[in-house]
């Protein structure tokens, strides 16, 4: 008979499968799941990528599995995020969403949502793949970043780096709301430009002794967004 899992110290938990996984995953099979097949993962895809960058602008001052538990329906209000079609959303749309239980009826992250999608149709329109190139251009690989160790626990795991700060300002240099540095490094880690599961995970890459990731500074315990 499966079992709840069990948390491992404060870095790792053993799921009811006897897999090992990065902490923050909770007992919510949905959240394992997001955890092995996501999280970490690279995504590409400009409609991809922009929905992506709109569930962490929602995520903002709330936790990961909320929005998780609501992606279904964000998508459904939201045109599958499909950046043409939000970009034409009218005030009328603005108040049915603002009316829908079943996303955050957040008015300046929903307004926002709709402003970026009008700036991502602007800059895919005649260059198909601008979006993707733009945020993959900011991957620690690409940027031929040292090698460092891979993190062994959550409090080594930071909430910005140089590169989701630089990637936050080029972002906001096109017109993007909600796109800070912290929100810009959670895109960087769910969308897979760093690999940030932790040592002693099932998903750690190979030897999880080493990654590619920005050289900063780990930040202190609890500062980091976790998913």
């Amino acid at each position: 008979m499966a079992t709840a899992s069990v948390r491992v110290g404060a870095s790792r938990r053993v799921g009811a499968d006897g897999r090992v996984r990065c902490g923050w995953v909770g007992a919510d099979p949905e959240y394992e799941r997001y955890h092995d097949e996501e999280w970490g993962y690279p995504l590409h895809g400009d409609r991809e990528l922009f929905e992506k960058l709109s569930l962490e602008a929602f995520q903002s001052g709330l936790s990961w599995i909320t929005i998780l538990k609501r992606r279904d329906a964000f998508r459904a209000a939201f045109a599958d995020f499909s950046p043409d079609i939000v970009a034409r959303f009218t005030d009328d749309d603005v108040g049915q969403l603002m009316n829908n239980s079943g996303i955050i009826r957040n008015r300046a992250k929903i307004l926002a949502t709709i402003a970026n999608a009008r700036i991502t149709t602007r800059l895919v329109e005649n260059d198909a793949g601008a979006l993707d190139r733009l945020i993959w251009s900011f991957s620690p690989d690409l940027q031929h970043e040292p090698r460092r160790s891979r993190p062994a626990r959550l409090a080594e795991l930071p909430s910005q780096t140089p590169q989701s700060a630089a990637l936050s300002d080029a972002l906001r240099k096109l017109g993007y709301r909600f796109v800070g540095p912290t929100t810009s490094y959670a895109l960087m880690q769910s969308a897979g430009l760093v690999d940030d599961h932790l040592s002693g995970c099932w998903r750690a890459e190979g030897n999880p002794s080493v990654t590619k990731r920005s050289s900063s500074s780990p930040m202190a315990p609890g500062s980091s967004r976790m998913p």
